[in-house]
């Protein structure tokens, strides 16, 4: 079997996954008997990613395996093919978010500790159904309480392999320091400022508690009235047929 072979099985079989595929996976496509290594299969996906370089689209690996996608810095223009998707989530959803994955596991109570507001039911299932987050155990205290915790899918969505790889604390406070003056926008900003409350819980939880009230009212209603809310396009895998 010849490289360009291997490697144009590969290319193929990624661009019509609609999904990250593992190593192992990959594999298993060819005859038992002319099944190439994890070694040799990871070379073809080395050499895939140099041919992309410079190109719109990109091979990423992420916690469930490689996929192609299109290029972080395009993803606005090409996130218009899909209009429909233009609604953002709140800040409450995506202060609740960020609370569970850099603290996990993590209890409703906890994350209503820092927030200084309770946490909307809607936000909860909305993540759960997005298989965002799940139950990974109760806490040992009376009432035993659900631990959250987030799921592969939730890696995979944001292009990530690993909680090691989620942008430090610090860092997103400081983009969220200069959202004001360069008049920053956008998802990103707003993931920012949701670590940059949950990094100081008193003062924030303090002096926003009335306005994260009528936020997630209003969360609640967009969920009630549009099924669940859909983040802009970030990095986009290709999808055939679509």
């Amino acid at each position: 079997m010849s490289d360009s072979y291997l490697r144009n099985v590969i290319e193929a079989a990624l661009l019509a996954a609609g999904g990250p595929l593992p190593v192992a996976e990959l594999t298993r496509l060819f005859d038992a008997e002319l099944r190439p290594s994890a070694q040799a299969v990871r070379a073809q996906l080395e050499a895939l990613a140099t041919e992309y370089a410079g190109r719109g689209i990109e091979l990423k690996e992420t916690a469930s395996g490689f996929r192609i996608q299109v290029r972080h810095e395009l993803a606005v223009e090409i996130s218009r093919l899909w209009p429909e998707r233009a609604a953002r989530y709140s800040r409450a959803l995506l202060e609740t978010l960020a609370l569970i994955a850099y603290r996990q596991p993590i209890t409703r109570a906890e994350i209503e500790a820092v927030r200084g507001v309770s946490v909307n039911p809607n936000i909860i299932r909305t993540l759960s159904e997005r298989n965002w987050i799940r139950v990974v155990g109760h806490r040992d205290v009376p009432g035993h309480p659900e631990l959250l915790a987030t799921t592969r899918e939730f890696l995979d969505y944001f292009g990530l392999k690993s909680l090691d790889q989620l942008p430090p604390l610090a860092e997103l406070r400081a983009i969220a320091d200069i959202n004001l003056p360069l008049g920053l926008d956008g998802e990103a900003a707003t993931a920012a400022q949701a670590c940059v409350g949950e990094a100081a819980p008193g003062d924030a939880a303090a002096g926003a508690a009335d306005a994260a009230e009528v936020e997630d009212a209003a969360e609640a209603e967009q969920l009630s009235a549009h099924g669940e809310g859909s983040a802009e396009l970030v990095a986009s895998p290709i999808r055939p047929g679509e």
